[in-house]
């Protein structure tokens, strides 16, 4: 494609037995302000890092319309790095800094002093030529680092969470600045940052990661209005995510209750995930005309908004922002509307593994054996190994058992928390609980023997 300026094929990523990125695919557009978003350790800055020669990826190719990125080193390929530290040269002044490279370059001294003027000017920072860098504040040490990324004129900028270090006023100041920038260079912005609002104001396009792996890409309206999968819809804003089931096209059924939504194309009962932002759920004093009740548990300003915790009349908790306030302890009417309502495919309905039959009565899986009923099965027939998520039991005293792991992902359900357990070898184990753990919480696994289910695997 001839807008295409960066091509990533089945990049991955190891750092010794650590896979911090699993087979990503992307193409980066001209002139585009596409954002990598995602929490710390998903891989966004080794991606970022990839491209601008610092790491090599273990598989995969790179390229710049149409040529192999990765042959080159970092000094020669036509982009610059802004990052979180700034990296300013102490010694030098503003101008200096400013002027590093195109000195580098052995530019015409004249050509250097029109081109340091020019992008001062553009970050605002004119008349600071002569002033030490260290005795600037961050917004402005961040200004003249932009500076000295753009002034060799580079197609594309990569920004490395660039605004973290700020407070949050010039942090917000800074987003603007930027957004302008981009629009007056007209140039290729790569960006990374944890941060999900940063991201909404700043991206043409986001692409999110978890755990090494792209979760979706879309513009910021597609990322926040209909996200592909649990993680998204937690990770980017506010949301409440329940359990439920599509009965037909455009009906679904949650938190006790049938609604009519927008959603087609699922199996008639299928078991779904359905998102609800909280500022989509309608609330009232008055009853009448509510599609269900609940008891106002709590209601918090939070400057713009009133932030308030609704209990439904069978036990469901839901988030609803609203500019009004609602007395704790009242019963409210509430209404959803069809398009507020998205709903989700589920990710999978039950924990699923291959194992062994390793003795009678004894089942190996995720390097651990359990017992179970063997009944019809023979030592050394390989079994595929299914446990609902709510038969999982968590152990504050992991000693008491032979497998291990920790809470690696929270999501509440409105009624139960949903666990994302790592084990000691890096499986993936899914438990339902209405127990409370915190991330990264270690934790020992008890499976007991009446919940497994087992199904030969057919050579």
């Amino acid at each position: 494609m001839k807008d295409v300026i960066i091509n990533i094929e089945h990049v991955s990523k190891q750092f010794g037995d650590k896979v911090v990125l699993d087979d990503i695919n992307l193409q980066i557009k001209k002139g585009e302000f596409i954002t990598f978003l995602g929490p710390s350790g998903c891989g966004k800055t080794t991606l970022l890092r990839i491209i601008g020669g610092f790491h090599l990826p273990t598989d995969g190719k790179v390229e710049m319309e149409g040529k192999d990125l990765l042959t080159l080193p970092p000094h020669k390929r036509p982009l610059n790095t802004v990052f979180q530290r700034y990296a300013l040269f102490p010694h030098l002044d503003v101008y200096d800094n400013v002027a590093f490279g195109l000195k580098l370059k052995k530019e015409d001294n004249e050509d250097i002093a029109e081109k340091v003027t020019k992008v001062l000017r553009m970050v605002g920072m004119s008349d600071y030529e002569d002033r030490d860098v260290n005795s600037l504040s961050g917004g402005q040490q961040q200004r003249i680092a932009i500076a000295r990324a753009i002034v060799n004129q580079p197609k594309i900028l990569l920004l490395d969470e660039p605004l973290s270090a700020l407070d949050l006023k010039m942090r917000k100041d800074m987003q603007i600045e930027l957004k302008e920038m981009h629009q007056k260079l007209g140039i290729t912005f790569i960006y990374v940052t944890h941060d999900q609002e940063e991201a909404l104001t700043l991206s043409d396009t986001i692409v999110v990661m978890n755990e090494g792996k792209i979760q979706q890409i879309g513009t910021p309206e597609d990322i926040y209005n209909e996200p592909q999968n649990a993680f998204v819809a937690d990770f980017i804003g506010e949301s409440n995510i329940l359990v439920g089931t599509m009965i037909e096209d455009r009906k679904v059924s949650f938190i006790g209750h049938e609604f009519a939504c927008v959603d087609e194309g699922f199996e008639p009962n299928e078991a779904v995930d359905v998102v609800l932002r909280p500022e989509d759920i309608y609330i009232m004093n008055k009853l009448e005309g509510a599609q269900f009740t609940g008891v106002v548990k709590s209601c918090t300003f939070k400057g713009v908004h009133n932030e308030i915790f609704v209990e439904t009349e069978n036990g469901f908790e839901l988030m609803i922002q609203d500019y009004n306030f609602f007395q704790p302890g009242n019963t409210v009417g509430l209404i959803i509307k069809p398009a507020d309502i998205h709903v989700m495919k589920k990710d999978c309905l039950s924990n699923r593994f291959e194992g062994e039959i390793t003795a009678e009565g004894e089942v190996t899986f995720l390097d651990t054996i359990f017992d179970c009923d063997t009944t019809g099965f023979e030592v050394g027939d390989k079994v595929c190994v299914d446990v609902a998520f709510e038969k999982v039991d968590l152990l504050d005293h992991k000693e008491d058992s032979d497998l291990r792991g920790f809470v690696s992902f929270i999501l509440y359900k409105g009624n139960h928390y949903h666990l994302t357990i790592t084990t000691e070898g890096g499986a993936k184990l899914f438990v339902n609980t209405n127990d409370v753990w915190d991330k990264l919480d270690t934790v020992g696994v008890n499976i007991n023997a009446e919940d497994i289910r087992l199904t030969k695997i057919e050579a």
